[in-house]
């Protein structure tokens, strides 16, 4: 049986825009599961999103929707970016999955019934955005130590866990497993601010909050959040179910990857949990910093950042491909410490690692031997010069990756990757193969050159399959290697492997230059455009202006019905259109609508709306709109339907 390896990420709280913050944790493991995979492993890679909780909750109740219909749009979002990256993970958990609540239910009762869990009354500051309680001496300046924000007294019965009871074991087992939790920095601050001080009995119900799992035997109260969040990386596995065979399987997790600001929850709370339950630990938490945008933390729990750099993921990836995200990412972010972002960055990794270097090499070398052997891989020839050194950096570079991935240590095996990129384009430099050509008597050896040259490449290539998915894929087929037969880095610890005689194709700019001058320009232009149609007041197909009154005949010729939703999508360059299809009875109409500010398509379909259903029809950017969409909009711009207070069927008239 293959060796496992199960890896998750922390799972997202889906209550505002998603930014690259959340797309870095979960590409980089991504690449961890992708390396271990071709490392012949066994693997399980688990994500998803933390749906219950207070702020959800609030949310949703200011939108005017539930719980639910709050956070299914925003979920498809997060599962629309992951597709976008290229994110292959094996599951996507929930917490609203039925399965979920199950489980957490059973463990709950469990904790309860070993008296793990009691019933008392809390009082203590709470912050709403990180959902976390504090104690007086863990504030700063009276507000939430991670977000900074004002905390409220809350008092109310709850149920409490006997996380007292577990500090002492939970410094023991720092010391017997020293790369517990990483980097060790982590573990001091662990140590310190909280297992030395003492830790308190921890609040794991509330009666105040209804959106999230009901405890079974005491129903007005709610399971709280993190007794609920943590539990996922079993409960997706199959824990407390009749089908726990990948809980079997996979459990103990290999590798928690989280944020530093929530290193607490899974390095105390969770193996507390987890004794209590008497399972197996996890055999790492790993702590990563913070990505960090004109020095400060992209967090949904502060104001929104104004300054012009792009941090939609979706943009990005329009903009650059999702491989040059993922590279800038894995390379860049100095891992275990924060990283700062900038638009400058980007574009710096972009043009020198990915375009110069990379692309670079690919091109010139399928040039050469297109133009110089017309398109054939030319024999290996016998070894001189400083070929020893390059095929050396070619031979060594598994063991050279490999200790940097032990270590979790991205940006270095991409660096380790790149040191070989950057000797083979310093081999052309040294061998001048433009020169060698123009001697038929160097025939012979000007083969040689290109043969190791494209051996260079095809093992860069292999070795980056696990941080970005499709440039090897690429690089490889002009070679004649089908990319996705790959699997493992067998062939690529071995040089020589390219039987000379195969046809070569001539690469495409794989990664282009980009002007960055003109690139920042836009970037800017169009980041500002952004924030200031943020603040414009959404728009209908007309103005909400104060009109001329008007008798009842001229409103009597006005034609309201009720309309069901079936199908919504964005229209192409517009960021306040909507192209919706909706049901009339009978009837099938289109309708270009401008609220794609306020509502997504996803949350849009199944509604049932007012709509004007005599208005001439338009043509919107090119779709012709067969009516108008009735809403309401307040004097801060915002936008809400008119929708029927009882359930109408589609195509009732309203009057």
């Amino acid at each position: 049986m293959k060796e496992k390896y199960y890896i998750t990420t922390p799972i997202y709280y889906p209550s505002g825009n998603w930014h690259i913050g959340h797309c870095y944790t979960t590409v980089v493991c991504d690449a961890f599961a992708r390396y271990n995979k071709m490392l012949g492993k066994d693997v399980f890679f688990l994500t998803g999103t933390d749906e219950h909780g207070q702020k959800v909750e609030k949310k949703a109740a200011e939108a005017g929707v539930t719980p639910i219909e709050f956070v299914n749009p925003l979920v498809a979002g997060l599962k629309e970016i992951w597709s976008l990256l290229d994110i292959g993970y094996d599951k996507f958990i929930r917490t609203t999955d039925e399965e979920h609540v199950k489980a957490v239910q059973t463990i709950f009762k469990q904790l309860y019934d070993k008296g793990e869990i009691y019933k008392a009354e809390y009082s203590g500051r709470y912050c709403t955005p990180c959902e976390a309680f504090w104690t007086e001496s863990q504030l700063k300046d009276g507000k939430c130590p991670d977000c900074g924000r004002e905390v409220t007294l809350e008092k109310e019965e709850s149920y409490f866990f006997r996380l007292s009871k577990y500090a002492d074991k939970i410094i023991k087992l720092y010391e017997d497993n020293p790369e517990f939790l990483q980097p060790k920095s982590r573990m001091n601050e662990m140590i310190n601010n909280f297992l030395k001080p003492g830790l308190q009995d921890l609040c794991v119900s509330r009666t105040s909050i209804k959106w999230g799992i009901p405890v079974t035997f005491d129903e007005k109260h709610t399971v709280y959040v993190w007794m609920d969040a943590l539990s996922n990386y079993i409960t997706a596995l199959g824990y407390g179910s009749e089908n726990d065979g990948l809980f079997r399987r996979y459990w103990p997790a290999d590798l928690h990857m989280v944020g530093k600001e929530i290193v607490r929850f899974h390095a105390i709370i969770w193996p507390a949990i987890l004794m209590a339950l008497g399972l197996p630990l996890p055999k790492q938490v790993y702590g990563h910093g913070w990505l960090l945008i004109g020095g400060d933390k992209l967090s949904k729990s502060k104001e929104g950042n104004v300054k012009a750099e792009l941090t939609d993921p979706k943009q990005l990836v329009e903009r650059y491909g999702s491989d040059a995200l993922r590279y800038f990412l894995l390379r860049e972010i100095p891992f275990g410490s924060d990283g700062v972002y900038t638009n400058e960055s980007l574009l710096a990794r972009i043009n020198s690692d990915l375009a110069n270097d990379l692309g670079n090499l690919v091109s010139r070398t399928t040039a050469m031997i297109n133009q110089y052997f017309g398109g054939v891989l030319p024999q290996a020839g016998e070894r001189e010069g400083t070929d020893g050194e390059l095929i050396a950096a070619a031979e060594n570079l598994h063991e050279n990756v490999k200790k940097a991935m032990d270590a979790l240590d991205c940006p270095q095996a991409l660096a380790e990757i790149f040191r070989l990129v950057q000797r083979a384009n310093k081999y052309i430099d040294e061998t001048t193969p433009w020169i060698l050509a123009k001697d038929e008597g160097k025939k012979a050896r000007l083969g040689a050159v290109l043969y190791n040259l494209a051996e260079s490449i095809r093992i860069a290539a292999v070795y980056l399959k696990p941080y970005i998915t499709k440039a090897p894929d690429e690089i490889l087929g002009c070679f004649g290697i089908d990319g996705a037969e790959v699997k493992d880095f067998e062939s690529a610890n071995r040089f020589g492997v390219l039987r000379p005689g195969t046809a070569v194709k001539k690469a495409p700019p794989i990664f282009p230059r980009i002007d960055v001058k003109k690139e920042l320009a836009e970037i800017e232009k169009a980041v500002k455009k952004a924030h200031k149609e943020d603040k414009k007041q959404v728009k209908e197909n007309v103005s909400v202006a104060e009109k001329e009154e008007i008798d009842f005949e001229a409103f009597s010729k006005v034609q309201l019905k009720v309309a069901l939703v079936t199908a919504c999508e964005k229209v192409e360059k517009s960021k306040k259109l909507l192209k919706l299809t909706v049901k009339l009875g009978g009837e099938t109409r289109t309708v270009v609508s401008g609220i794609a500010m306020a509502y997504t398509p996803e949350e849009m379909v199944g509604k049932k709306i007012v709509m004007v259903t005599n208005l001439k029809p338009a043509k919107l950017c090119g779709i012709m709109s067969e009516g108008m969409i009735v809403c309401a909009e307040n004097d801060k711009g915002e936008i809400s339907l008119i929708r029927p207070e009882k359930d109408m069927e589609d195509g009732s008239n309203i009057f």
